[in-house]
């Protein structure tokens, strides 16, 4: 028989098992919102897997087939009202192989440990010892993506903020280029103001699941990325969050991939 510790992703609701990161997409899961499936594997067998626990193996089998995989950090208070974590924590992108999921596993279990991670527990006051827990979705071959404030982050105004580029959201994350910027209505998604970005590199989902960053064509650099029927649809998803969470501000990481909007990640909005 086999015996397997991942949770289904839908099924991680438990914070203080799962971290924050995976109980709120479990409950976007659960209200219908477009959160790709996978898998949490809660912080005490992320423990025993990072511990070389012969059973590992045995336990990640449903992540064998040939896909690949988006390995995110959750650990236990990241992505909560109080502490985004944001950028401190790993995340782990086409990743594909059984070996190669352990491994990363291992990585973003160690990304708790550095020293940045450290002195962001120290000034927020946090349990000095990390518990970490992951989350495993299937990678998505986006076109666009980035990130949506449901409330501007520097002035507070009430606006939405949109920032995207082509390919992964990971060039707008971790500020390897100028995004686009689009300032949207709250009431009706029109658009208040737009800036056009430099986006001249994208990360992008190759055939063998691996991420290459590849330079944009010239006629694309300075194009808008987004579109106004794909910047409603990000309004929707923002209505559609309001319900579920049951406040005004999110903070989201979205992809479009063909026709579908994805939604890869949701927090609070926090200055921390």
């Amino acid at each position: 028989m086999t015996t397997t510790m991942l949770t289904p992703l839908a099924q991680a609701t438990d914070a203080g098992a799962y971290g924050g990161k995976a109980a709120q997409l479990a409950s976007a899961l659960d209200a219908g919102l477009p959160v790709p499936t996978g898998f949490a594997l809660d912080w005490a067998t992320v423990r025993e897997v990072v511990g070389g626990d012969p059973r590992a193996l045995s336990w990640l089998e449903a992540v064998t087939d040939a896909r690949p995989w988006a390995v995110r950090s959750s650990a236990i208070g990241e992505d909560s009202a109080e502490a985004s974590f944001a950028g401190t924590h790993l995340t782990v992108l086409g990743v594909v192989g059984l070996e190669r999921v352990l491994d990363a596993v291992r990585q973003v279990h160690d990304s708790a440990h550095d020293e940045a991670a450290a002195t962001y527990r120290r000034q927020h006051g946090l349990d000095p010892a990390p518990r970490m827990a992951v989350v495993l979705q299937p990678m998505i071959a986006s076109e666009v993506a980035g990130v949506l404030f449901t409330r501007n982050p520097v002035t507070g105004a009430d606006e939405r903020v949109v920032e995207a580029s082509w390919g992964l959201g990971e060039t707008v994350v971790s500020g390897l280029v100028s995004p686009d910027q689009y300032r949207l209505a709250t009431d009706d998604g029109r658009v208040l103001g737009r800036w056009a970005g430099e986006k001249d590199v994208a990360m992008v989902l190759q055939p063998d699941g691996s991420v290459a960053e590849l330079p944009v064509s010239a006629d694309q650099v300075d194009a808008w990325c987004l579109d106004e029927h794909q910047l409603l649809q990000l309004h929707g998803l923002a209505e559609h969050c309001d319900r579920v969470f049951g406040t005004l501000e999110h903070d989201i990481e979205f992809a479009f991939a063909g026709d579908r909007l994805h939604l890869l990640q949701r927090r609070p909005i926090t200055h921390g």
